[in-house]
């Protein structure tokens, strides 16, 4: 054991670690897709969810963001929220359109 790690541990503190275990329980047909999917991105299991797993917190907690405006700011953000561009000819044409990937 590195010194390190042999101080924080008598500290009761462990050190930063890459091999934490976490376990998790899935239905076969789950693990199936997961597998598929590892194996496309030539990704073992294990790779494919912590890494799709964490891409999925981060993008979470950035979603849930504070911001801070000053005073004039804020009311012309509620006053945007409250009267809303209407969408031009050219963008509803755009938002009825059918997309390309469907036949």
């Amino acid at each position: 054991m590195r010194q390190e790690a042999r101080t924080e541990a008598r500290r009761g503190r462990s050190p930063a670690r890459k091999d934490d275990l976490i376990q998790i329980r899935a239905s076969a047909e789950t693990k199936a897709i997961l597998n598929r999917a590892a194996n496309l991105r030539g990704q073992k299991l294990s790779e494919f969810m912590l890494e799709t797993a964490r891409r999925q917190a981060e993008e979470t907690l950035l979603d849930q963001r504070v911001f801070f405006l000053d005073a004039r700011a804020h009311e012309k953000l509620l006053e945007l929220l409250d009267n809303p561009v209407m969408p031009s000819k050219e963008l509803r044409a755009r938002m009825n359109r059918k997309p390309p990937w469907i036949g």
